[in-house]
């Protein structure tokens, strides 16, 4: 046989998956419609947590505690870029839509991974972006929307990728930028801003969703003649900081939007005297107008680093003979709140510790205000050791909560600590220059003496209001595992330095099934199904906050944790 004869048939067989590839036919692009969004189907993942409700769902149960030891991954997609990968993958009728660090986002067919096309977010040199993360799209109509790092709302054709629309919202000169999915409701396009580390006025805003025109914004630190500004003292309110750094969650019967805010800052206690409205709160906002019609504060004049940018997700529990429309949150102060929404308010219904937690020394049983330990508190030129840790007992990364075993999961960071040195003198505000008021070198983070674990996942039944089992991570490994649960009786998750993607029995916590993947995973997990095909798909790309605590337990631990950057898109099916 010749050279050329061996070569042909070889270079065939190279090229076979990409004529395989050129032959799929694309999807046909369906619009995501109002009626489709408040009520998604259950083969799709229509938005960030599958529904407005924020409770990360997913009704299918091909995939189940029988058969989910038989997953394997069916097709991966490598993102080309590094960082922290956290956005799920979105899917409308066969068609995935993700982004990744550095606003690219992709469109993939779901049933094979083909790339269907691809935007990237072209930048100026200067661009600043503290947190090299995107946390998903959103899908209305014919379009898809993007929150960019460089505080744009970007408009793309779901269907070619090719941008309709640009809007500036914010000055990243100054650190504002966007790292959250945007939130669609009542045609308008809702963001709201990152950078609260650097003296900005966080605030969320809302754009029209087919022109691109600022709607409304509305600032999370009231201004002078507005309810709250009395909390603040002197010109501290602009540069207060609160971000708010994840999409908000949606109550159509209430024609209410719930986000989560920032802390504020400088964080030394007395560089930021009074309650800080609406610093470390949920705060009700309508869709149309941007008004804030109520807010619940979790914690007051926060200076140990606990943003509650988490919103509560909407949940319906049964206390003392009724039902109640509850806000259920997981707080990073280490309390699981429980909240009743209302048309006029929020109220207070019960919080519990979920982790150990020793800053707060009561909780007024009528409005849910903490009282605290001050010696605990941060100030400016003294330090402070505290528990949990300033990463919280959780942080970001979503709880979710089974609608048929009635279980509410967390992705939990237990017995873990931090200590804080609050800067000799705090500097002037400088837009775009870091205004935090600590010394970052001098922070630590470590366990408790005598931890047996750090990372874990608890269930917790809302209406009794105790815990039902707890899955330890082996290996004093960490959580940042955002978690997906399923009809077919199952909580997934990654998050821990051991690179696994893991499958949980929903009522009993027992370890079923897991996978090493390229990275570690922090990204939302979603679930969706192709011709009759259950599939569970993730991101797996380590970085930002999960890859800054391990170099933090790395020094306190004397340990030498090390896990690989690079993002790829995983898709599982059972075989």
């Amino acid at each position: 046989m010749t050279l050329l004869n061996k070569v042909v048939p070889a270079l065939a067989a190279l090229l076979l998956p990409l004529a395989v590839q050129a032959q799929q036919k694309t999807p046909e692009y369906t619009p995501v419609t109002e009626a489709r969004l408040l009520k998604p189907e259950a083969h799709n993942w229509l938005m960030l947590r599958g529904n407005y409700n924020g409770q990360g769902y997913s009704p299918l149960d091909k995939i189940n505690t029988t058969n989910v030891k038989r997953l394997v991954p069916v097709w991966s997609y490598s993102t080309g870029q590094l960082e922290g990968h956290q956005a799920p993958p979105l899917v409308n009728n066969g068609i995935m839509f993700i982004t990744t660090p550095r606003n690219q986002v992709l469109a993939l067919n779901a049933k094979t991974g083909a790339l269907i096309w691809r935007y990237q977010r072209e930048f100026a040199e200067d661009v600043s972006h503290p947190h090299p993360t995107s946390r998903g799209v959103a899908l209305f109509n014919d379009k898809v929307y993007l929150a960019t790092m460089d505080a744009f709302v970007v408009c793309l054709d779901a269907r070619t990728g090719k941008m309709v629309w640009e809007t500036k919202l914010g000055e990243n000169k100054a650190n504002y930028y966007f790292t959250l999915a945007p939130l669609i409701a009542k045609g308008k396009v809702m963001v709201g801003s990152s950078g609260g580390e650097y003296g900005i006025r966080g605030f969320i805003a809302a754009v029209d969703a087919e022109t691109g025109k600022e709607a409304w914004r509305t600032y999370m630190i009231p201004g002078p003649g507005e309810p709250g500004h009395e909390t603040w003292q002197g010109d501290q309110w602009k540069t207060g900081g609160v971000s708010v750094w994840v999409t908000g969650h949606y109550d159509p019967k209430l024609n209410l939007t719930y986000w989560g805010t920032g802390n504020a800052g400088p964080w030394p206690s007395d560089a930021h005297p009074g309650d800080n409205l609406y610093a470390t709160s949920v705060v009700a906002i309508e869709p149309e107008t941007g008004k804030i019609r109520s807010h619940h504060q979790y914690h007051w004049n926060d200076n140990w680093d606990w943003d509650e940018v988490s919103p509560p997700l909407l949940i319906d529990i049964k206390r003392a003979g009724r039902t109640i429309p509850a806000l259920v949150h997981p707080a990073r102060n280490g309390y699981l709140w429980m909240l009743e929404r209302k048309q006029d308010g929020i109220g207070f219904v019960d919080a519990k510790a979920y982790v150990k937690q020793n800053v707060f020394t009561a909780i007024d049983p009528k409005t849910g205000r903490p009282s605290y330990d001050m010696d605990k508190r941060l100030l400016v030129g003294k330090t402070t050791t505290f528990c949990p840790s300033h990463w919280g007992g959780k942080d970001w990364p979503p709880a979710a909560f089974n609608p048929k075993t009635n279980l509410l999961y967390i992705p939990a960071h237990e017995n873990l600590c931090s200590t804080l040195v609050g800067e000799a003198k705090i500097a002037a505000y400088a837009p775009g220059k870091r205004y935090v008021g600590t010394e970052a070198a001098k922070t630590r983070v470590f366990p408790q003496e005598g931890a047996k674990n750090i990372g874990e996942v608890q269930a917790w039944d809302l209406n009794s209001g105790k815990r039902v089992w707890t899955y330890p991570f082996p290996d004093m490994n960490i959580n940042w595992g955002p978690l997906l649960t399923t009809a077919g009786g199952l909580v997934f998750g990654g998050g821990s330095a051991d690179r696994k993607f893991r499958a949980l029995d929903a009522r009993s916590g027992k370890l079923l099934w897991e996978f090493v993947t390229n990275s570690g995973i922090t990204a939302v997990p979603s679930s969706y199904m192709v011709d009759g095909v259950q599939y569970i798909a993730v991101q797996s790309g380590w970085g930002v906050d999960a890859q800054k605590m391990v170099a933090r337990l790395n020094g306190s631990m004397k340990t030498n944790v090390s896990v690989p950057q690079g993002g790829v898109v995983w898709v599982f099916a059972v075989k």
